[in-house]
């Protein structure tokens, strides 16, 4: 089992940055895949950005490339999502997933989330 608490919501204007933060409980194995979720109100959860733990390989939602960045920090076994220029429509509760990469479900940990409000 693994915990994920996430960290760093938060109320901003548009064009603000936030930086989430997304702690495991345990070690993070070089299986690992973490990634960044967000879910608006009265909408689906959506994909925003994964990373691989062993090589670092990332991959963005076209809504964010160019503005968020996903990067980890191994020995502290935390992922990051750094979000600039921060839009309305990016407000929602953030997750932070973890998986195993190969498995048929790809996230099988899930955070409790985080709250982001851009206002405009």
């Amino acid at each position: 089992q693994v915990q994920l608490v996430e960290s760093g919501g938060g109320l901003v204007q548009a064009g603000d940055s936030l930086r989430l933060s997304c702690a495991a409980s345990r070690r993070i194995y070089s299986t690992y895949r973490m990634g960044w979720f967000r879910q608006a109100p009265g909408k689906e959860r959506e994909f925003v950005a994964r990373i691989t733990w062993s090589a670092g390989s990332t991959y963005l939602a076209e809504s964010v490339k160019g503005r968020f960045t996903i990067s980890r920090d191994n020995a502290k076994n935390t992922v990051f999502l750094q979000m600039n220029s921060l839009k309305p429509e990016d407000t929602g509760v953030y997750y932070c997933a973890a998986g195993v990469v190969g498995n048929s479900s790809p996230w099988d940990y899930w955070g409790q989330g985080t709250q982001v409000t851009v206002s405009s």
